[in-house]
């Protein structure tokens, strides 16, 4: 058996040992479970419980597991009707539910762990608990949530497990997960005084001034490198009239996502109400929202599109790209033309998905929306792998490439999407050699093949950040063309690319890579400045002037208060360099210096040659400090 194949059949079978375990404890009347998958470290199931479970639970459900593993009970598999497994579960409600929504010819499978315990389930599993004895495991929290992720239905509690093969393997990644929490974002971005969040604006970071220092450097490096590859920068419109989303068929497929801003000034013919547009989709889920959307935008004929004035908040610029691209007519001899954005962007989303910077409502992405030739696509693919090169590496993170390939349901001529795929895989053949990359078939989005970026962290946790898309069908929904060389109008394709992604997430992302120790060019303030006393001021602030000239980012404290309180300060900051200048500093035009993460101390630093360090610091990207000495 592969080691996937394993974990996935024995976390999912110490699922169903959970799931007996909590019913010993509460009594079967007292229980309804609802689901429980495996996971990537471990499982959880959900249930309704007569009270909440809390920490002081854990112990009691991991010794009643175990009892119930070292009981090595035999596990069976059964197929029943629908009609025996209603009745087999008529009173269990979530599994009668779970039935109903099957064909009425399925065939039902269900498990038996011993004699007094059966689960609706499709398998596999093992063939006695005595094979889960081996199984190390530890149960990790309890949280809420809505039975099929729907906040309107019914609220369960969600007990998660971490499954490992062996108590070593438990143990490595318990520390895993301790070092991660110690690098968790959403408690170092408050400690380092980068953002917060607020109840009157859920999901939607307030930057604070070290924090936003941090994001406008992000955002000059990447307006750096984009001006060097030939990009313009655009800004459009972050709340749009309802006809773009139409066009561009977000209303159709994203109306649950997006933050509307109704209003219908206009006279309505008598067969067109709209009224309660807003309501009516937060109501439904995503497919129904879908329909709706459909139905809405087929009976656009019935009214004046100028009595509409629905508005939305923008979930993407790509609409907007098209339209500033639209404006005028296009040569071939003007493509590639590269339009970078990084508009405000409000994606609406459930309370329960929201997760500090990872998955917010409000956010900028490093967006661009290249127009091509066909005959383009694979030099402007290869110039923007150069440029993801040129950014992550300044990170210190190396990354690697997916390619996904024409799904089903893809729009457009097959020739082309043949064409475009194989396009894309040369550049990857030449970039990583041929076979040396995933490929995950059927994955591409509906309007072209894509590429996705995954870089890896200090902890060896893989983030899908970047990614490249080819698109035929915008440029057709709003009817975009160029001159080609004999005269005739063609459409263009756009290639939709972003390299941090979401800025709020990427910064999410490299506060727990780095701890919150930024390396120096990234450091929200780079340089921290204590004079001793304030007759030490004047000369400090030289310094400070000399480092700023420079575009070094500096905090001086000019206060008369103790020298030890202000260097804690900086180094609660994880300020990159602390200085400390007394009487000798300002007689020798040096400064005394404390590097971040090192205990001595040192001194009879030039202060001209500190400058020229930081300099070259900032201007190569450096991930460590350099001698400041020479």
């Amino acid at each position: 058996m592969e080691k996937e194949e394993f974990l996935e059949v024995y976390r999912h079978s110490m699922a169903h040992i959970l799931a007996k375990a909590v019913i010993e404890i509460f009594g079967k009347e007292n229980v309804q479970y609802a689901i429980g998958p495996q996971i990537a470290d471990g499982f959880y199931y959900d249930f309704i419980l007569p009270r909440a479970i809390t920490e002081d639970d854990y112990k009691t459900i991991e010794d009643k597991m175990t009892e119930i593993i070292r009981r090595k009970e035999d596990w069976t598999r059964k197929e029943v009707t629908r009609a025996e497994g209603l009745d087999m579960f008529k009173e269990q409600r979530f599994k009668a539910e779970i039935i109903n929504d099957l064909p009425e010819d399925a065939t039902l499978t269900v498990y038996y762990t011993g004699d007094d315990f059966v689960d609706l389930c499709r398998g596999p599993h093992i063939e006695n608990s005595r094979d889960l004895m081996g199984v190390a495991f530890k149960v990790k929290s309890a949280s809420g949530a809505y039975w099929r992720g729907d906040e309107k239905r019914d609220s369960l509690q969600r007990i998660y497990v971490y499954a490992f093969p062996s108590k070593d393997e438990l143990k490595a990644h318990l520390n895993l997960i301790k070092e991660a929490m110690e690098r968790d974002h959403k408690k170092l971005g408050p400690q380092l005084d980068l953002f917060m969040f607020h109840e009157t604006a859920p999901g939607m970071p307030y930057w604070l001034p070290r924090g936003w220092k941090l994001y406008q450097t992000l955002l000059g490096f990447s307006r750096e490198i984009q001006a060097k590859h030939g990009y313009q920068e655009i800004a459009a419109p972050l709340v749009n009239n309802k006809k773009l989303w139409l066009i561009s068929g977000h209303w159709a497929h994203y109306i649950n996502n997006m933050f509307m801003v109704p209003g219908i000034t206009g006279q309505l013919t008598a067969d067109a109400d709209v009224s309660g547009l807003v309501d009516t989709v937060d109501a439904l889920d995503d497919d129904a929202a879908e329909k709706f959307a459909v139905k809405m935008a087929a009976r656009q004929p019935l009214y004046s599109r100028e009595a509409d004035d629905t508005m939305a908040a923008k979930p993407m610029n790509c609409p907007n790209a098209m339209m500033t691209y639209k404006r005028t007519i296009h040569s071939y001899k003007e493509l590639p033309i590269r339009y970078s954005e990084y508009d405000v962007l409000h994606r609406k989303e459930k309370s329960g998905q929201m997760n500090g910077l990872f998955r917010v409502q409000e956010f900028r992405q490093d967006d661009d929306h290249t127009f091509v030739m066909e005959s383009q696509i694979e030099d402007e693919i290869a110039d923007i792998m150069s440029l993801a090169d040129e950014i992550y590496g300044a990170f210190g993170v190396t990354y690697r490439a997916e390619f996904s390939t024409r799904p089903d349901d893809y729009m457009g001529d097959i020739e082309v999407w043949n064409r475009a795929e194989a396009a894309l895989k040369r550049i990857l053949d030449k970039k990583y050699g041929e076979g040396n990359y995933e490929v995950n078939e059927g994955d591409g989005a509906f309007y072209g093949p894509k590429i996705d970026l995954q870089f890896k962290d200090a902890l060896g946790r893989e983030w899908q950040c970047g990614t490249i898309q080819l698109d035929f069908q915008l440029p057709h929904n709003f009817g975009l063309t160029y001159q080609d060389a004999e005269g005739n109008m063609t459409q263009p394709v756009v290639i939709h690319r972003a390299i941090y992604g979401s800025l709020e997430r990427f910064i999410g992302i490299i506060t727990e890579n780095y701890k919150g120790a930024f390396p120096f060019w990234l450091s929200p303030y780079q340089v921290g400045i204590v004079p001793i006393k304030p007759e030490h001021n004047e000369y400090a602030k030289s310094v400070a002037d000399k480092l700023e000239a420079l575009g070094i980012r500096v905090e001086a404290d000019y206060a008369d208060k103790n020298m030890n309180e202000k260097i804690k300060f900086f180094r609660t900051m994880k300020d990159p360099y602390i200085l400390v200048i007394g009487d000798k500093e300002a007689q020798d035009g040096t400064v005394s210096v404390t590097v971040r993460g090192q205990k001595e101390q040192l001194h009879g630093v030039k202060a001209d040659a500190f400058c020229a360090a930081c300099a070259k610091m900032d201007r190569e990207k450096s991930q460590e400090p350099i001698n400041v000495m020479e």
